[in-house]
């Protein structure tokens, strides 16, 4: 009996690990590009440059850094893998013609700032990309799981989305997660992106 009991809790401690790692995210869905599409996403993709906090002044830099620092910290305790997140996701998302608090707001969402997040679609790492992006856009090698390809693709294929909604966030924010038409997911995303990530000062 008690061996049967120690059994169950087992089982139940398991299932519980599973689920603290899989996103609540749902997928984006493939869909055929132009020729012309592919080969700029794929340019877009292709960038390797080193990440750096595109500010008109260095104060303005180390202020947003600070506090968008301040209110991760009990997401990403260390402070050098914080740091970094932080300087990839504005330099990426800027680079997209994004701005860096709703890419914020779209990672707290789809993966809560979980590096490792698996979707049940296979949606993967911080803004939950779709592995077939890299055989589409990029190279079948490329690992999304790696902090700045997650974080390129992520913004590149919103930038897409939003392209092709013409700048409706609404609907761009339904594709990306592979719910257009349904109002939760973009209104989760554009309340963090306006409550807990708003920030007054210039992001660019």
């Amino acid at each position: 009996m008690i061996h049967r009991a120690q059994t169950a809790c087992l089982v139940l401690l398991f299932a519980a690990a599973a689920v603290i790692n899989v996103a609540r995210a749902g997928n984006q869905i493939y869909e055929p590009l132009a020729n012309s599409v592919r080969t700029e996403l794929s340019a877009a993709v292709s960038d390797r440059s080193a990440p750096v906090l595109n500010f008109a002044r260095a104060e303005d830099a180390h202020r947003w850094l600070d506090d968008m620092s301040r209110r991760l910290q009990k997401r990403l305790p260390d402070r050098v893998v914080r740091t970094d997140v932080l300087k990839s996701v504005h330099y990426e998302a800027t680079r997209a013609g994004l701005d860096p608090q709703l890419v914020l707001g779209l990672i707290e969402v789809e993966s809560g700032f979980r590096k490792y997040a698996v979707s049940g679609a296979g949606a993967r790492g911080y803004m939950q990309v779709m592995p077939f992006w890299s055989g589409l856009i990029g190279q079948k090698t490329d690992n999304l799981f790696h902090v700045r390809t997650n974080l390129r693709y992520g913004c590149v294929i919103l930038r897409h989305y939003l392209d092709i909604e013409k700048g409706d966030y609404f609907r761009a924010l339904g594709r990306y997660n592979g719910s257009l038409g349904r109002p939760e997911y973009p209104s989760a995303v554009h309340a963090a992106w306006r409550g807990r990530w708003k920030y007054e000062g210039p992001t660019a």
